[in-house]
């Protein structure tokens, strides 16, 4: 059993460094190409890397502290990754309106497509293998988690739309659409997040 909780942090922390390079990455190249659909997926790949610590230390502490304190630790640091869901969602929203409206053109991204195709890849091997392992150690958490990152995979595909159409046909609007897109997400995730923290232990899934 130990080593399934050590396997479960071992994906955690692969999870955690790709997606601070996949942050990076994306807004450097989003913010050169003027494309919030690839900075909010940046932003978005941001707040993953705080779920996935979050994750860390709740596979870390396994025998170390009760459940009652790993409870409490958890909700606050659920509910602060919710709210971060919302901020970063409002401001995309604002970024993707004002582009339609303005008509403030992105240049075609192709490191952009890049990134949306090895995402595609790589997301769903992580989602296998995180439920899995969450399955086989009765992790709720981790489980959860492997549902969050098939999103992100869907995500991908969604980025990979907008980028396309403009890089191939000159579509630039898919790439504020998508950003509506990543908004939705965005929320739908905070308020999950949100919900999640105020169940008690034995409610969860």
């Amino acid at each position: 059993m130990d080593n399934l909780y050590k396997k479960g942090l071992h994906l955690e922390y692969f999870t955690v460094v790709y997606n601070i390079i996949e942050a990076i990455v994306s807004i450097i190249f989003g913010k050169i190409a003027n494309s919030i659909a690839l900075v909010g997926f940046g932003l978005d790949s941001i707040v993953e890397s705080l779920s996935g610590f979050v994750l860390i230390w709740r596979l870390s502490q396994h025998k170390r502290i009760s459940k009652e304190e790993e409870d409490r630790i958890e909700k606050k640091a659920m509910r602060f990754v919710a709210i971060t869901f919302f901020i970063l969602g409002l401001y995309i929203l604002f970024q993707s309106v004002k582009k339609l409206v303005f008509k403030e053109i992105p240049d075609p991204s192709l490191p952009g497509i890049i990134i949306a195709i090895f995402s595609i890849v790589v997301m769903p091997i992580l989602t296998v293998q995180k439920y899995k392992t969450g399955i086989q150690i009765e992790s709720g958490a981790l489980i959860a988690d492997s549902k969050e990152t098939l999103a992100c995979s869907f995500l991908s595909v969604a980025l990979l739309f907008g980028l396309g159409s403009n890089y191939l046909f000159g579509f630039w609007q898919a790439d504020p659409i998508v950003g509506l897109i990543i908004v939705i997400f965005l929320f739908r995730e905070g308020l999950e997040g949100w919900k999640e923290s105020k169940k008690e232990r034995g409610d969860r899934c």
